[in-house]
């Protein structure tokens, strides 16, 4: 078994368990990765995923040893990525927690999650640019989107190590925490998540990730849509109950 699924409370864990290869994701494990996240996706007693790869490094990218082989990624323009989730929009968001190296495909894993957990000796970067590997799996979208043109070109164009605290500062990760406790904060992080009212969490999520590209009224729009769905969903009696005093002076616990 390449990728294990664990679960506390409304906490899915899903584990790449690959630590030979430094968790390189050959075409079975990217098969199971996707389908751990569909059904963590359908799942309703299940609100926030964290992404981790067991034994030190988050994931070394694509398994190169696999391609040309019955096991080498799949690579086709319909269908799942060739790391498996990357081309999925979930409706509920997902935490990577990153150990050691996060590279080439694992960049792109982390990148496809909502939120990073770095740790501080944590690496990332596009080394496939040294093999000629294309990033295929979402890095010269999401690159661009999460830290602008010209800081992804430099991280494509050169394929640098880009260590965990200039990560933090370029906004390629959103926390830098000791090593060896990426998973541990990462589904601290996870389970703040999912003690929020979660309609209108996943609604403003998702008003977030659509609007890229929009119009400014096309994205306010669909921002208003996304909110009326929270309305009816009882924003209106949360607003109430912090009219009554309830939950102020900073308190985000639920």
């Amino acid at each position: 078994m390449t990728v294990r699924v664990e679960r506390s409370g409304p906490v899915t864990t899903v584990v790449l368990d690959r630590p030979e290869v430094r968790n390189a994701v050959d075409g079975p494990t990217a098969l199971a990765l996707a389908d751990a996240f569909r059904a963590f996706d359908a799942d309703p007693e299940q609100a926030v995923a964290v992404l981790y790869g067991d034994g030190g490094t988050f994931c070394a990218g694509a398994d190169l040893k696999a391609v040309g082989s019955e096991t080498g990624n799949r690579v086709a323009e319909d269908g799942d990525g060739p790391m498996g989730p990357t081309r999925m929009r979930l409706s509920k968001p997902v935490v990577a927690a990153i150990e050691g190296h996060a590279v080439a495909g694992g960049l792109e894993l982390a990148t496809w999650c909502d939120l990073r957990v770095a740790a501080e000796d944590a690496v990332l970067g596009v080394f496939c640019r040294r093999w000629g590997v294309p990033l295929i799996d979402g890095g010269t979208v999401r690159l661009p989107r999460l830290i602008g043109t010209s800081r992804a070109l430099d991280l494509i164009l050169t394929g640098r190590p880009v260590e965990a605290v200039e990560a933090q500062r370029i906004g390629l990760v959103n926390r830098v925490v000791p090593s060896g406790t990426a998973r541990a904060e990462a589904e601290a992080l996870a389970a703040t998540l999912a003690a929020f009212p979660q309609a209108c969490l996943r609604n403003d999520r998702l008003s977030a990730l659509e609007q890229e590209g929009c119009s400014e009224h096309e994205a306010l729009m669909g921002e208003y849509r996304h909110g009326l769905d929270s309305l009816a969903a009882g924003a209106l009696d949360g607003a109430a109950r912090f009219a009554a005093g309830e939950g102020r002076h900073g308190s985000f616990g639920g």
